[in-house]
This record gives C-alpha cells, structure tokens and sequence, in this order.
C-alpha cells in the first residue's frame, strides 16, 4: 500500500479487516508480525517521523478534570512549546472555542473528539491519521468536520482517514485503499475506482431495445452498448443523452426512461468485499 504525499487518503474495510492496526503499526503503538514500512520516504529513526505527524485512533482520552484548552496546553508543553494563540486558532477550527474552558469530563462525545482533532492538529503536522474522526457527531457537526478535513488535506499535507461512512470518504478523499482480512485488495483514486476507464455511462429504456443497441452502436460517439435486463447501459458522456432521445427518435424508437448511471463508492466496496469473501 501506497499513500501520497499531500492527499486525502481514505483506508476502507469491514470490522476487523485491519484498519485501525494499520495506523497503530504506523505510529508504533502495534508491532507487525512481517512486512516493513516507511513513513515520508525513508528509513530515519521511528521516533523522528513520529515529530512530523499527529493523530486520533479511536476514543480519544484526556485529563477528565483539565478543561478542553489545559489537556490541549498540556501536550504542547509535552511537545516544548507554549503557544496560546496556536490554541485559540486550534479550538476556533474546531468548533470548540465556547466550550474551551470547560472541563473535558462535561464533553459529549461529538466535543470529545473534536478536542482529538484539536490535538491532533498540534504543531501544524505534516501526515495526520485520523480514525472515524466524526464518531459520535450530529450531521452539522459530521459536515463541518469534513469541510475541515478537506482544507487539511492542502498545502502538501498528507491525510490518512479511516471511516466506516463510505459516503463521507467519497465526498472527503482523493484516493482509497480498502482492506479485508488484514490484506490489501483495491487500492486507486476515488474516480477511477467507481468509474474504470474513466468512462460515463447512460442507462435507459426504450420502446425497442433491440433495435435501439443497433442504432446506438452505429454512433461515433458512443464506445459500447449493454443490455442488462429490460434497460440499455450506453458508454458515453451524459450531455449526450438529447442526443440519443434524437438519434432514436429517428428510427422511431421512443426513450421511455433515461438517467445517467452513476456508481458509488459504497457500492463499489459491497461489490469489491463480496467477491473477496466469495473467494
């Protein structure tokens, strides 16, 4: 597995496929059995790349009877730092700034783990690992939190996030990897993983569907033509679809329904994780 620089990287699979172990191992928390691993390219000292990034995995934990902005001052002090301003922008980024004086034990959930996203953010990182990161958030919250991740993942910053909500890494990350039993089976950009090849493609039903594929196939424009039960998959650029209504039309077959076909990232997965247990 690859996870570049300066991406949103999201890492997918089932429970126990190894998600959380794959960063743990990462951080140093877990030893792997075989294999190795490198972080930003090189082989220096574990201890040094660990400077260079920060992280949430989990639940993250602080002192229940320290206020949001003293766990947060405490770590940076851990760190050799004092920066009162780096904790103000960090709890304003987070959404906490109301609540920053607050003891931690009084958090909900949601503010529990923004205080990690805080934390996490501590030193301005170069790499971040972020494990189910809006675990416990409402909506609002979920959105806001995604917005914030996508303005981390710029400026050469690398973010590795880990999230059961498939539908959130597909509006957050640029390329995935997903797991299953501990292995690596699919890994690629967001795009070419629910569209290969890169190509659009139209579904539609038509008064004569067997009539429509000749037609269709006689297009310049059209790369291939499907027939999946009682509808048409057409390779070809949505905008086009008026112009197969015309095309058809024309040999006086008549579109009875017509949408572009679209494949998600959750589908993708169901599909991907299914032939892999089949297997």
């Amino acid at each position: 597995m690859e996870v570049p620089r300066g991406r949103i990287f999201g890492l997918l699979g089932p429970n126990g496929s190894g998600k959380t172990t794959t960063m743990g191992m990462l951080l140093g928390l877990v030893k792997p059995t075989s294999g190795s691993f490198t972080l930003f390219g090189s082989n220096s000292p574990h201890v040094e790349s660990l400077r260079r990034l920060g992280a949430i995995v989990e639940t993250p934990a602080f002192y229940p009877y320290l206020s949001g902005r003293d766990n947060l001052a405490y770590f940076q002090g851990i760190g050799g730092r004092s920066d009162a301003a780096e904790l103000d922008d960090l709890l304003e980024k987070v959404g906490l700034a109301d609540r920053a004086d607050s003891r931690f034990r009084t958090y909900s959930l949601g503010m529990k783990q923004r205080l990690g996203l805080a934390y996490a953010l501590l030193g301005d990182p170069e790499l971040l690992f972020l494990d189910e990161p809006t675990n416990g958030m409402d909506p609002a919250g979920m959105a806001e939190v995604r917005d914030l991740i996508r303005s981390l993942g710029t400026g050469g910053r690398t973010v590795l996030l880990s999230s059961h909500l498939l539908h959130e890494v597909e509006q957050v990350c640029d390329s995935v990897a997903i797991l299953s039993k501990g292995r690596l089976i699919a890994q690629g950009n967001v795009d070419d993983l629910v569209r290969p090849g890169g190509d659009e493609r139209v579904r539609l039903r038509t008064t004569d569907n067997a009539r429509a594929v000749e037609v269709l196939e006689g297009l310049d424009w059209v790369a291939s033509v499907e027939v999946d039960g009682d509808s048409l998959l057409v390779a070809t650029a949505s905008d086009r679809s008026p112009e197969i209504s015309t095309a058809l039309g024309q040999a006086e077959i008549y579109v009875t329904e017509m949408a572009a076909e679209e494949t998600s990232l959750e589908q993708y997965f169901l599909d991907i994780t299914e032939e892999e247990r089949e297997s």
